[in-house]
């Protein structure tokens, strides 16, 4: 097996428009994992390995140690001899989408998807008011740190680097992680990379204090993944607020937001599931099957 090449930022240019092509349709129900942007930032953590070629792909190993390959392309319109040779390569395809998984036959191939994959999708509408009981606890903890400090939203550019650098070491003393514990490298790249990785969101003030900020990507029109949302503990409702913000944003469209997935870690469960998705997406991985059919 070719060993690839490393996956670096320049790469972009070539791998974005990949991605945009086997995601096309797939409008809100897009795998949070399939844009560029966030292939790079964890590319440490995946150890990704780019392979070029008639069907490009990138190797890797998934969190739960799981040595796979992450198609760049539409798997509908691959031979089938083609993905028995990536599977004898990497072991398995990570991930697909629910419209590729369709068109695949169970008697050629093996199919299966993780709770912890899942990514969470709640409807924009539902930060701009948090309606109802389940959500009134949001809404209450919003509306407390808007009566009791005078907050400032600046959008996210270069000279508020700093500032977003204090946050984060201020939220990782908080949830009191080593580096390296957390995604805190990732969100290092992203604060400094951030527009050349299509990366849009603001830095939030409360009494003239940093006191967070969120990094958003649109996957599709009107759909957004949050990329990475921290905050400081003792500006209590500040997350709150900040989702809710995003949310109401008039100068772009905003239908969707995506949450990524938990990993199974019981907090970040506990939290995503707090805001009441409305779905989960379920993203599928392809393994090899036994008795496999013939190829065509």
């Amino acid at each position: 097996m070719i060993d690839g090449a490393e996956l670096t930022l320049e790469l972009g240019a070539h791998i974005a428009p990949l991605l945009r092509e086997r995601i096309a349709g797939t409008a809100e129900r897009t795998p949070a994992e399939l844009s560029f942007a966030n292939l790079w930032l964890f590319r440490r953590a995946h150890r990704w390995r780019f392979h070029d070629g008639a069907w490009p792909c990138l190797s890797g190993v998934h969190y739960d140690g799981q040595r796979h390959a992450l198609p760049l392309f539409d798997i509908r319109h691959v031979p089938l001899r083609v993905l028995h040779e990536l599977l004898a390569q990497h072991g398995c395809l990570l991930p697909l989408t629910e419209h590729e998984v369709a068109s695949l036959s169970p008697k050629c191939f093996a199919l299966a998807s993780s709770r912890d994959d899942a990514d969470y999708l709640y409807p924009a509408a539902q930060f701009r008011q948090y309606p109802g009981r389940a959500l009134r606890k949001k809404r209450n903890l919003m509306a407390q740190l808007q009566s009791a400090h005078a907050l400032t939203v600046h959008p996210y550019a270069p000279h508020l680097h700093a500032e977003a650098l204090q946050v984060l070491e201020g939220w990782m003393h908080d949830k009191r992680k080593q580096p390296g514990a957390t995604d805190d490298a990732a969100c290092r790249d992203a604060l400094a990379a951030a527009s050349q990785l299509g990366l849009e969101g603001y830095l939030y003030r409360t009494d003239g204090e940093a006191a967070g900020f969120v990094l958003a990507e649109q996957l599709q029109p009107g759909v957004w993944v949050v990329r990475f949302a921290k905050g400081l503990v003792r500006h209590k409702g500040i997350f709150q607020f900040m989702f809710h913000h995003f949310a109401c944003r008039a100068d772009r469209q905003v239908d969707w937001l995506n949450f990524e997935q938990d990993l199974g870690l019981p907090n970040f469960r506990h939290t995503k599931l707090s805001y009441r998705p409305s779905a989960m997406l379920p993203k599928w991985r392809l393994l090899p099957q036994p008795a496999s059919g013939a190829a065509r």
